[in-house]
């Protein structure tokens, strides 16, 4: 074969069609972590205690011919009476070059339980439908090739279908504790560990994606914004966090910090997994700039410095924007006084 794009798909092909024991799937990361928060852990459902929209782009290694696309979109609603946060949550990605799409819907519920003056457990699920769908159309074998004319032939013989599509429901859980300075979560995704398989009597286990993650929240003190008509006050606060993620056989961890000078955020973060092991992982440098309006809405936009062996000039590493807007839903005169908002990064 001299075309290294044959060669290409047919190993793509291979390694969709035929992976088994030690070849594993691997979830979609976005470094905007908690601007993606029912996507990290369902116990954040209506843990911001107003109704929020999200939205999540990322744009992974769009350097190669093979870029990973995936989106996030997520709603929640934190109900007062009864301590509750339910909330929708859809997901998708796009492998450009295998034509490998994923897409998953999915609700979330999450209780609020009150520890302590200013400490509380959150206990949260999520129940998804997961739909996949892979196009083979494009494929090229050996047989379809004229050596002489370099000619490709329309007919290869294979006797298997051009659209391969699979459907299975997925669980996750999690649990989140947190004061008015700091959080601490776990989460389990793919509890049930489903087959992702395309073929029929063949078995490929979707790995559990474990994750512990927390942070501290540091008060930087109270300034003020001359708008020309009245001084406002400018919540100025540092975030240390952390979020170490577990899928077999990969470990990584994020590490960082944000800065919050009202309205602005800025953040920087390491992925990657510091201590030498058996698989390296020495991924990237993450930079973010970010805005938080007073009417709610928030902006971030993130950018992946790829450390790793390929190169940022080669990938050109990963671009990453979330949305999301927050507002207080329904007559607060007919609810509980609104409690302790988690004191988390804001992207």
């Amino acid at each position: 074969m001299k075309n290294p794009s044959i060669i290409k798909s047919f190993f793509i092909f291979m390694c969709i069609l035929y992976m088994k024991g030690t070849v594993f799937g691997q979830d979609v990361q976005y470094t905007q972590f908690y601007a993606a928060p029912l996507y990290l852990n369902p116990a954040f459902t209506g843990a911001s205690e107003l109704t929020r929209i999200g939205a999540n782009y990322r744009n992974q290694w769009p350097g190669l011919d093979h870029s990973f696309n995936s989106y996030s979109a997520y709603i929640d609603h934190y109900m007062f009476d009864i301590n509750s946060g339910v909330g929708l949550i859809f997901n998708a990605n796009r492998e450009s070059k295998a034509k490998l799409s994923t897409n998953e819907v999915g609700i979330s519920y999450a209780y609020r339980l009150k520890l302590g003056f200013d400490s509380f457990l959150r206990v949260g699920g999520q129940v998804s439908y997961v739909n996949r769908d892979a196009y083979f159309g494009d494929l090229v074998f050996g047989n379809q090739l004229d050596i002489n004319t370099g000619g490709i032939g329309s007919d290869s013989g294979e006797l298997f279908s051009d659209d391969y599509r699979h459907s299975f429901m997925d669980y996750n859980f999690g649990l989140l504790y947190h004061t008015e300075i700091y959080w601490l979560g776990i989460s389990g995704h793919h509890l049930s560990q489903p087959n992702t398989s395309f073929i029929d009597g063949n078995i490929s286990k979707l790995p559990m994606r474990l994750s512990a993650h927390g942070g501290i929240k540091i008060d930087l003190g109270e300034g003020f914004i001359n708008n020309y008509y009245s001084n406002t006050r400018q919540e100025r606060a540092a975030f240390f966090a952390f979020n170490y993620k577990h899928q077999s056989p990969f470990n990584q961890l994020d590490i960082g910090t944000q800065f919050f000078i009202q309205p602005l955020v800025l953040g920087v973060w390491y992925r990657g997994f510091p201590v030498k092991y058996a698989l390296p992982n020495n991924e990237s440098i993450a930079g973010l700039i970010g805005l938080t309006l007073e009417s709610g809405l928030d902006i971030g936009y993130s950018y992946d410095f790829t450390l790793s062996k390929m190169g940022n000039l080669q990938s050109a590493g990963a671009h990453e924007i979330s949305i999301r807007y927050s507002f207080l839903y329904g007559d607060p005169n007919q609810r509980n006084r609104r409690s302790t908002i988690i004191p988390c990064f804001r992207f």
